[in-house]
């Protein structure tokens, strides 16, 4: 469990169905997904990988964390980490927050979470994001967390019917230490 000013981010349960499925069934939060809006039953299945996504000990493990409001306990979204290259100690960073949260900064508050997670506890030399290039609100809380575009490919992949670009986002650990101790 990681803890910050206004968040408790805590492996998933079971019991969070309901507040996974109010925002993964939304066509505005998974628009710039691989994935459409899930069912119920796509909902459950997501939930259930997410359960057991509690640690990041080798390449492909994802850590996924349920993202909670102090002031009300609510499940507003999740964050997620999974280590991409183990050799290379290279993660990659994953959020999404309930459109009724968006804009408060809690996107940015988890990923700093998790990334201080990821260089003082995991030792990951460098922590990847990727985002749709049209989704400019994702693209904007990856600069706060301190990363920089490093690339931009056009049209590199056909989702949903149209081709669609990426924006690849990255810190090394020595950045992020600079930014965050002086060290």
């Amino acid at each position: 469990m990681l803890e910050t000013e206004r968040l408790v981010l805590r492996p998933v349960i079971a019991e969070d169905y309901e507040a996974l499925l109010a925002y993964q069934s939304r066509p505005d939060v998974t628009r710039f997904l691989l994935w459409d809006p899930r069912t119920p039953g796509e909902v459950r299945e997501a939930l259930d990988r997410k359960i057991v996504s509690t640690t990041v000990d080798a390449e492909g493990d994802v850590l996924a964390l349920a993202i909670v409001r102090r002031d009300t306990a609510a499940m507003i979204g999740d964050v997620i980490l999974a280590l991409i290259s183990e050799a290379d100690r290279t993660g990659e960073l994953g959020y999404i927050i309930h459109p009724d949260h968006q804009g408060s900064g809690f996107a940015t508050e988890a990923g700093s979470a998790l990334l201080a997670h990821a260089f003082d506890t995991l030792g990951l030399h460098r922590v990847i994001g990727r985002v749709e290039a049209r989704h400019t609100a994702s693209a904007r809380v990856l600069e706060k967390l301190g990363m920089r575009r490093e690339a931009c490919f056009v049209e590199n992949g056909f989702v949903k019917g149209e081709w669609q670009s990426e924006l690849v986002y990255a810190i090394l650990e020595r950045e992020w230490r600079a930014a965050h101790d002086g060290s």
